[in-house]
């Protein structure tokens, strides 16, 4: 892999991590003020679980899965 394109591929997991705590961070608060939308809980959630696979994603193209 070219190391611009793993310069990229870090820069973007590195905003997606960010994205990704930023949520959980909003979802703990919403759940310990104990007011909140069930529907926006569950979407964000959702989102989380969304950045979660594409960080697992980039994360694998950076250290590929080698079978030693």
């Amino acid at each position: 892999m070219q190391d611009t394109q793993a310069n990229n591929i870090q820069k973007k997991l590195e905003t997606l991590l960010s994205e990704h705590k930023e949520l959980d961070d909003m979802i703990n608060s919403m759940i310990t003020t104990q007011v909140f939308d069930q529907l926006q809980l569950q979407r964000l959630k959702k989102k989380k679980l969304s950045l979660k696979d594409e960080i697992i994603k980039l994360k694998a193209l950076i250290v590929p899965d080698i079978i030693a």
